[in-house]
């Protein structure tokens, strides 16, 4: 075998080669296993794909019987082949035939050897087959002889995705003729609604089998070192973040980044295959794929932020390797962003490049990219299984995000159907926009404030667009997440004067940080917690950051000069919480007015409602703050004891549930009894129905995405209120079966569409 780089070198060059040539698919597969034999001087090469159901199909030979090719198929799992698609690593066998794992197939031909070397051929997010070599005598493979077996699979994953997996175009159909894998379906979770059809654009950094493969090495082995001072650069501008205002522990977790960022193992790894002919995005992106592999098997939570902070080094490293030509490139206006992880950061980099539609494999409905976007109007869905491994740059794409489904080069069938509900989709959407002046008025007379949830100035358009009452919550840590550094007093008071500006006069509640758990800085992305939902967040960590909190405050009250401002406290548990916020409000106030003589001309305090604690405190908060919004996505979270960011439990329970809605009714009744003002500024107000529940509630003041006002000022208009609440409060006394069904149910009989909720 080739200890030496030379030979590897040479059988890169090979290999380079066959993928240049022409001739049909199966004679450059099978000169490629000839290839690998006689370089790896081995009796038998083998090349096995897996298929759809994790079965692995034998695709190629040299060595074993020529007609079991395409006719022997191991079941997923089974024999050596399946232990190392299982394991996502090499295995090296002196005697295979002893070992516990081995399966044997008389019609391979296989009964003559014994020494056994097999690795997982490893593309994009998982093993997408398996390279075997076989010898006749008993031997011990080296660590020299597997990494090069690795190396040659890394290749051979492009190579067998070209050869074999790209179908030969059909001629009248482009949906169809895309390179990939096969047609099909995926489902997820809807994070924005709506529909959308374009061309899928990668996210995550891609290297071009033409750029596998290094002719210059001393030239590959310069870029990777210059690559990896630009990465440790950006790494330490990161770091530039006040000190003072977060604290030492962040500080310690991203100095623990660093010194990955810094390993002369991983260096010398990704030098090591450049030496093996690679180029240096290559390399990078064996490591990359060795990382993924290695994530998808692990359970120990450690290991996998580990994993994590490794996958995003690489995928750094690989965008600085690829300067302009690393970044995603999107053409026209039928894009479809397809990501395993995105942040809020990156989402705004696209916020103008024509999106029809974003898919995320990894990710939240509440995460912050969803939130985004929703505020860019773009059909999302996310927690998609499989996502990266199903989908190629340049498939033509569905996103179906009113029922969380994603068509891969749909046919003719799902394309007209697609199309069909585009046209009555903007049916709904003309019926919306004729109500946009209206009033949110009930039949009987209740009017119902429908108000805007927004982050970005991005959001405001929906201002005037949806016929919105104002701004029911406006998340102010976006500006925070999407900058590596702490955004600087007069930016933050320049945004708040532009919301507010944009307003017109509109009612604004600025909730203040609201940062921790999912949502964290830059420099805390790394940060650790058992319970992170139940952690160092929001009004806790702004609290305890009395120079980061207060700089806000000042910015807010800078920003409202001598108009009025309502401010918001989220995630307040006890008063003292409450109480300890409003006074370092009341103090920057008078601050204020003492530097500049200018103070806000009315002040409204409010706080979230989310954590069931607060709830039974409100009489105590009487006389102190003036209204109080239901957050609904962590209410429920922590009221069900379901964490939203887990989807085997995230949907298990319902904010329509006559437990949830007695409590919220029981809150309901001490805050009017204390002249606490109600509304709701949690996402669940999008659904028609839900909003009815809160309005029957009393809730007078409903807040959500601008898509939403439209659909839930239709339901309001068309609803007797005080009827519905009859309806309601029956049901709820003696629920019966499924209490959403119930009060889908009620919906209905009132004349309320509730196809899509």
């Amino acid at each position: 075998m080739p200890y030496n780089m030379t030979a590897t070198r040479v059988l890169m060059n090979n290999l380079r080669q066959v993928m240049a040539e022409d001739g049909d698919t199966r004679s450059r597969l099978d000169h490629v296993v000839r290839l690998i034999a006689g370089a790896m001087v081995a009796d038998v090469c083998s090349v096995y794909l897996r298929e759809a159901d994790g079965a692995h199909l034998l695709i190629a030979t040299e060595g074993l019987k020529p007609e079991a090719v395409n006719k022997t198929r191991m079941s997923p799992g089974e024999g050596l082949v399946g232990y190392v698609a299982r394991t996502a690593e090499p295995i090296a066998i002196e005697d295979a035939p002893r070992h516990p794992a081995f399966s044997y197939r008389p019609e391979t031909g296989e009964d003559p050897f014994h020494a056994f070397l097999g690795v997982p051929i490893l593309r994009t997010g998982g093993v997408t087959g398996v390279l075997v070599v076989q010898n006749r005598t008993e031997r011990s493979y080296r660590e020299e002889e597997i990494d090069t077996l690795q190396t040659i699979a890394m290749v051979l994953a492009e190579i067998v995705h070209t050869l074999v997996l790209a179908p030969a175009p059909q001629p009248g159909n482009e949906r169809r003729s895309r390179p990939g894998n096969a047609a099909g379906s995926l489902k997820g979770r809807v994070f924005c609604e709506g529909l959308g059809y374009g061309l899928a654009v990668l996210h995550d950094p891609v290297v071009p089998p033409a750029k596998f493969f290094a002719t210059d090495q001393a030239a590959e082995v310069l870029r990777l070192s210059e690559g990896l001072i630009g990465l440790r650069e950006s790494i330490d501008r990161m770091m530039l973040i006040d000190g003072a205002a977060l604290g030492g522990d962040p500080r310690d977790v991203m100095e623990a980044y660093r010194l990955l960022a810094e390993d002369p193992s991983w260096a010398e790894k990704l030098l090591e295959g450049i030496r093996s002919g690679l180029s240096a995005e290559a390399s990078v992106d064996r490591a990359r794929r060795e990382h993924r592999a290695k994530l998808q098997n692990a359970r120990d939570p450690y290991l996998r932020e580990r994993l994590h902070d490794l996958e995003d080094l690489d995928n750094r490293l690989l965008r600085v390797l690829g300067g302009e030509e690393g970044k995603p490139k999107i053409t026209g206006d039928q894009a479809i962003l397809v990501a395993r992880r995105l942040g809020p950061a990156e989402l705004l980099e696209y916020a103008h490049a024509g999106l029809k539609g974003i898919l995320m494999e990894e990710a939240a409905a509440s995460s912050h990219a969803a939130i985004v976007a929703r505020a860019l109007g773009i059909p999302a869905i996310g927690g998609i299984d499989g996502l990266t491994t199903r989908i190629e740059q340049g498939d033509y794409i569905i996103v179906d995000a009113e029922d969380g489904s994603v068509h891969i080069r749909p046919d003719d069938v799902v394309y007209d159907a697609y199309m069909a509900r585009v046209g009555l989709r903007s049916e709904r959407q003309a019926r919306y926009a004729a109500l946009k002046g209206l009033p949110a008025q009930t039949l009987d007379g209740t009017h119902v404030s429908l108000m805007l949830n927004a982050g970005l100035d991005l959001d405001l358009d929906m201002l005037d667009q949806a016929g919105a009452d104002g701004v029911g919550l406006f998340r102010t840590e976006f500006q925070f997440l999407v900058s590596e550094s702490l955004p600087p007093l007069e930016d933050q008071i320049a945004l708040y004067k532009r919301v507010l500006d944009r307003a017109a006069g509109r009612p604004v509640i600025f909730r203040t940080l609201d940062l921790g758990g999912d949502k964290v800085l830059p420099a805390l992305s790394q940060l650790r917690e058992e319970n992170p939902a139940l952690g160092w967040r929001s009004i806790r960590f702004a609290l305890d950051h009395k120079g980061l909190f207060r700089r806000q405050l000042r910015a807010l009250v800078r920003a409202a000069a001598e108009g009025p401002l309502t401010v918001m406290f989220p995630m307040v548990t006890v008063p003292q919480e409450y109480r300890a916020a409003k006074a370092l409000l009341l103090e920057e106030i008078e601050w204020t007015l003492k530097q500049t003589g200018k103070q806000p001309s009315r002040l409204e305090v409010g706080v979230m409602l989310e954590t069931p604690a607060l709830g039974f405190s409100m009489q105590d908060l009487a006389g102190e703050v003036d209204f109080l919004s239901v957050g609904t996505n962590d209410l429920l979270q922590f009221f069900f004891a379901a964490d939203r960011m887990t989807p085997s439990v995230s949907e298990r329970y319902d904010l329509v549930d006559p437990a949830s809605l007695r409590y919220l009714k029981m809150v309901a009744d001490i805050c009017k009894a204390g002249n606490i003002r109600l509304s709701v500024c949690g996402e669940a107000t999008a659904s028609p129905p839900v909003a009815l529940c809160f309005a029957a509630l009393g809730f007078t003041s409903l807040s959500m995405a601008g898509s939403a006002i439209g659909p839930v000022k239709q339901a309001l208009r068309g609803v007797d209120l005080g009827a519905f609440r009859a309806g309601l409060f029956e049901r709820m006394d003696k629920p019966n079966g499924s209490f959403r069904n119930q009060v889908l149910a009620l919906a209905a009989e009132h004349g309320i569409d509730t196809a899509d909720s």
